[in-house]
């Protein structure tokens, strides 16, 4: 009994300890509930022809009709070959330049360093929509930056970019690692710099040049960071970038074949055709996919290594 009392006393005393903590949470908590949770039963609405007059839970049930119309179309192929294609290679390119980047500003030993970090970090911080004029002042046909200001100097014609899909997996590439490598290089700077210093200084007394540093130290100690990272990534691999795919194109419909994802296509269905049903098939059936390619990923990594994986 005493032992009993004490560990309850011991609970007690952690539980008051750790009230500011608990405080500091919960608002992030309530949004989680509110966002991710509170909407769960309305995933119902994905096996039913929704009707607006009789709600979500008194519209006549379809089973999985909803899901065909991903699937029968003719584009189905081609929306899920861009979807996990391009974010296949968003996963590859920002990783590399967000490390790469990283490593460059943990290096650096300049006043300016945090000036750098900023401004690295800034066009995450930029709305995608302001993200598409400034593509649209580069690309515009007739008044735009290349088209004006490099090709036409360099005597060659000008190109109509909105035009030439051809072009486009490059833009996308581009413009997804130009905002998105501030982000995931901050998470790995961090990480960088919580690396014991005296390592690399032991390193350098054994004449480890800055080379070796980087890749016989840094990077082995950034592997669980970038598995992580990883794996999160490859949770979302069939969704993508809305605003990436939808306003940098203009929603050009001579780009459609090379911009056009799951999430736009759903998007233009739900706008022409007003079926909610639809989208919400898609939606669940977005989240199935990419929870078990966690489970599945997680799985691989752990069967490679234990320690480097999420659970």
């Amino acid at each position: 009994m005493a032992v009993g009392k004490r560990t309850n006393k011991t609970k007690k005393k952690n539980i008051k300890r750790f009230i500011p903590l608990y405080v500091m949470a919960f608002p992030g908590l309530l949004y989680l509930f509110i966002n991710n949770y509170l909407p769960l039963p309305g995933l119902v609405l994905a096996f039913k022809k929704f009707n607006a007059k009789k709600g979500i839970y008194g519209s006549p049930f379809v089973g999985f009709k909803n899901f065909k119309y991903l699937f029968a179309t003719k584009d189905a192929f081609v929306i899920t070959r861009n979807t996990i294609l391009y974010n296949a290679v968003f996963i590859v390119v920002n990783t590399i330049l967000a490390i790469f980047v990283a490593i460059l500003l943990a290096e650096m030993t300049s006043r300016v360093k945090k000036a750098y970090q900023s401004f690295i970090l800034l066009p995450y911080m930029i709305s995608m929509v302001i993200v598409s004029y400034l593509v649209f002042g580069f690309l515009s046909t007739e008044n735009g930056f290349i088209n004006n200001s490099i090709l036409k100097p360099l005597g060659m014609s000008p190109v109509s970019w909105y035009m030439e899909k051809k072009y486009w997996p490059f833009i996308l590439v581009f413009v997804s690692a130009w905002k998105g490598v501030g982000y995931n290089c901050v998470i790995y700077l961090a990480s960088i710099l919580g690396i014991d210093r005296s390592i690399y200084e032991s390193a350098s007394i054994d004449g480890a040049s800055k080379w070796q540093q980087i890749f016989k130290i840094t990077i082995p100690l950034l592997r669980p960071t970038i598995v992580m990272l990883t794996l999160l990534a490859v949770g979302r691999i069939f969704y993508s970038d809305f605003g990436l795919f939808y306003q940098v194109p203009q929603n050009q419909g001579a780009l459609f074949s090379v911009t056009n994802t799951i999430d736009t296509y759903v998007y233009r269905g739900l706008v022409e055709l007003g079926d909610m049903s639809m989208s919400s098939a898609a939606g669940l059936y977005q989240s199935l996919v990419g929870f078990i390619l966690v489970i599945g990923s997680n799985l691989v990594v752990k069967k490679i290594d234990p320690e480097y994986a999420l659970f």
